[in-house]
């Protein structure tokens, strides 16, 4: 609830004409039974054609006024609706976009999906319908009674013994809802990210012929989610027949009720009719209400967990540098007795100690989980180290404040992605970068030879993920995002496992000779593309086991000798 209030209070006087609005078209509403009341009771026995055409204009107008009123309010509605909700996704978004990779590995990616789309929906379904139906159906429950009362108090009061049985049944229902709808939510969740999962990995599910396989995890997920909706629904559906069961034997016995006192002359026929008409309104306003518990219920779930994510506190603060001062060391970049978990309990990384001198390059090898890609990501403060400490050029990247810190990085991750544009888009990212840098990273990164043979050059369009283009040119086309904005430190996580070994040759080649002075960091599986490093370390599981030169290395780490002998058979590759 407090989401909503916050998101709301910046529309609290537009709300309140709206309610306004919707205020006096209901109770311009409830004056048309009792006017029809009148004609019949007091009008119609005088026998004044006059009097009926008045009256009757009157219950006209009244009509129009309370259909104008509640169509003016409804779209007010509509508007609040939709602009609380597109600032709750907009700042829901930001905030997604702010969590650390610690927080989006908790909340999972399918989660975050379903609670920018589906959760905001329930939430903008919820605004739309209490502004339209929270205030109509209210006033109409309490007018209606108010107004039978003045009429026949003793029919009333039959009418009222049912409210109990009703509101009692909604709130018991409504209460196990809740939870139920929660569960249907993280089911949501589990199937969208199958969704993704298979939609993004499709060529390789239909080469390694595991459709029939995945169409089954699919199904079990798909089948999960429905048998936790047809639970929460089959218990929020049992409110409408249990209220329409309650009113329908409220309105016999106020019929039968009403028989016997017109018999006995104690009420009017026409006061009768009215009746029945303020007892389908009361009867609507209750439906109504319990359709808003029902949305609400769901709404509800929805604007709790889109809450836990903007209220989510930030778990990487830039710290004082009280707390850790600038000091000087050896390297630009530099890591002293750093270790790391992912969850708390086995280390990634154990005691990584280096220095690395600003403009050098350092290559990062071993094998398939040794930690490679997780050192890149402490550098760069995805994740905050255990113990120990990672400083560039004197400074503990905990002190630095995020878009500095970022800016200073060129990175083409190992899972990078190409969006629907041209490749001059592509290689820009929404930075502001000059064309001419454009085409010399596009040079450097060997990606311009393919990319001039096309007619219309860096004006060529590319299909999402750059499914019209190879593997060897995403990744050059990705290094050509990286070196464009000129950074300070250059991160390739194996980003050349695509390209022949001249073509890698080439692309190092240019990238020593083009941005001498950057910094550049390497992974790679290949010993070629890191053999000429200024520092190359060998990691293994989350240790490392040699650093050196390459030289250095093939004498006195045998691991590192075996794999540049089982790949270039101790040659040396330009």
């Amino acid at each position: 609830m407090k989401l909503l209030i916050k998101y709301l209070k910046p529309y609290k006087w537009y709300i309140a004409l709206a309610l306004v609005i919707k205020t006096s078209g209901t109770l311009i509403e409830l004056v048309i039974p009792y006017i029809m009341s009148h004609i019949l009771d007091d009008v119609v026995p005088q026998k004044e054609l006059s009097g009926i055409i008045l009256w009757g204009v009157a219950m006209i107008i009244c009509a129009l006024l309370a259909c104008v009123g509640n169509i003016v309010a409804n779209r007010m509605a509509a508007k609040t609706a939709k602009q609380s909700t597109e600032h709750i996704r907009h700042d829901l978004f930001a905030r997604i976009m702010s969590l650390s990779s610690a927080q989006v590995d908790k909340f999972t990616v399918p989660s975050l999906e379903s609670r920018l789309t589906s959760d905001t929906y329930h939430i903008h379904h919820l605004v739309g319908m209490s502004m339209r139906m929270g205030v109509r159906a209210p006033i109409l429950l309490v007018g209606g009674i108010i107004m039978t009362l003045s009429m026949d108090p003793v029919l009333t009061l039959i009418m009222l013994l049912i409210a109990p049985f009703i509101a009692l049944s909604v709130i018991f229902i409504s209460k196990k809802g809740l939870p139920l709808y929660k569960k249907t939510q993280s089911s949501l969740d589990s199937m969208t990210r199958i969704v993704r999962e298979d939609s993004q990995g499709i060529r390789v599910i239909k080469a390694l012929s595991k459709t029939d396989y995945e169409n089954r995890k699919y199904d079990k997920a798909n089948i999960q989610l429905v048998a936790d909706e047809k639970k929460a629904g089959i218990t929020m559906a049992a409110s409408n027949p249990l209220v329409t069961f309650f009113l329908n034997f409220g309105l016999v016995a106020v019929i039968v009720a009403g028989a016997v006192r017109v018999s006995g002359g104690d009420t009017e026929p026409g006061t009768i009719v009215a009746f029945i008409q303020y007892f389908t309104l009361i009867s609507n306003a209750m439906m109504a209400l319990a359709r808003i518990f029902v949305n609400s219920t769901k709404g509800m779930a929805s604007a709790s967990r889109i809450s836990e994510v903007i209220n989510t506190e930030t778990d990487l603060k830039v710290e004082k540098e009280e707390k850790y001062p600038w000091r000087r060391t050896e390297g630009y970049i530099s890591f002293k007795n750093v270790s790391f978990s992912y969850l708390g309990k086995k280390n990634n990384l154990s005691d990584i100690s280096f220095e690395l001198p600003k403009g050098a390059s350092l290559g990062i090898i071993g094998a398939t989980g040794s930690g490679k890609t997780t050192l890149l990501q402490l550098l760069m403060r995805f994740y905050d180290v255990g113990e120990g400490e990672i400083r560039i050029d004197g400074r503990d990247v905990r002190t630095i404040p995020h878009e500095e810190l970022n800016s200073k990085f060129g990175v083409v991750m190992q899972n990078d992605f190409i969006y629907v544009g041209t490749i001059a888009d592509n290689i820009k990212f929404g930075r502001d970068i000059s064309d001419e840098a454009v085409r010399r990273g596009a040079r450097s990164a060997q990606a311009a030879e393919y990319i001039e043979q096309y007619e219309d050059g860096y004006d060529h369009m590319l299909q999402a993920k750059g499914t019209n283009l190879s593997g060897g040119q995403r990744q050059r086309l990705l290094i050509s995002r990286a070196l464009a904005g000129s950074p300070e430190i250059l991160i390739l996580d194996d980003a050349s496992s695509a390209l022949d070994y001249k073509t890698d040759a080439r692309l190092r080649k240019a990238i020593r000779e083009d941005f001498s002075g950057i910094t550049t960091v390497i992974v790679a599986q290949r010993v070629s593309s890191v053999m000429n490093c200024d520092l190359i370390l060998v990691l293994d599981e989350g240790r490392v086991i040699g650093a050196g030169t390459h030289d250095e290395l093939i004498a006195a780490c045998g691991v590192y000798k075996e794999i540049s002998d089982s790949q270039i058979g101790g040659a040396i590759l330009d």
